[in-house]
């Protein structure tokens, strides 16, 4: 049966620790890119964060899980996503920051069994995102499997979702840890 088509970004799945370790970090008031719940995102020169994009190179924070700040009425708004160039105070998001922790995302393609252990980039669908539900469209990229150590992802399971673990058709469910984080060194993939 064919996989279904329904990007979703990062989804939490569990830690080695059995706890997902989500911490309070900061956005830049007008900072132009839109984050979306399921994002991966990196930490910045002037203390906060950013949306981490296809080919990125240095290592990643978490992955990106709502945001709440003070609007310029003074409003106090909580959003699963930061939506671009608002200018706010009290930004702060939720970050899932625990090296450890697994997650769930969809592949743009078809992926095989024999590319676990790999290592991969991620792949922004268009749009990058869902502004009515708040949830990202980032996918891991099948193509780009290397050993690099600085690449996003390392696959290390197919999913158990019975609607996306078909590894014969496109968009299979792929559980990833991230490899390259800032708290834990990335380590080189199988080819």
């Amino acid at each position: 049966m064919s996989n279904q088509d329904a990007a979703f970004g990062l989804r939490p799945i569990k830690t080695s620790t059995s706890s997902q370790r989500q911490n309070r970090y900061r956005i830049a008031s007008a900072y132009n890119t839109t984050i979306f719940q399921g994002d991966m995102v990196k930490a910045v020169t002037g203390g906060g964060i950013e949306r981490v994009v296809a080919g990125a190179t240095g290592p990643i924070l978490g992955v990106f899980n709502g945001c709440s700040f003070v609007d310029a009425s003074g409003n106090i708004v909580f959003s699963n996503r930061w939506p671009a160039d608002t200018v706010a105070t009290d930004i702060f998001a939720n970050v899932i920051d625990d090296p450890s922790a697994t997650f769930e995302i969809q592949a743009n393609a078809a992926f095989p069994v024999a590319s676990l252990f790999g290592n991969f980039d991620l792949v922004d669908q268009s749009p990058v995102g869902t502004t009515t539900s708040g949830n990202s469209h980032m996918e891991l990229a099948v193509s780009t499997q290397a050993t690099t150590a600085g690449l996003c992802f390392k696959a290390i399971d197919i999913s158990q979702d019975p609607e996306n673990s078909d590894v014969s058709s496109t968009n299979t469910n792929v559980i990833v840890k991230i490899n390259n984080h800032l708290f834990s060194a990335g380590t080189a993939g199988l080819a």
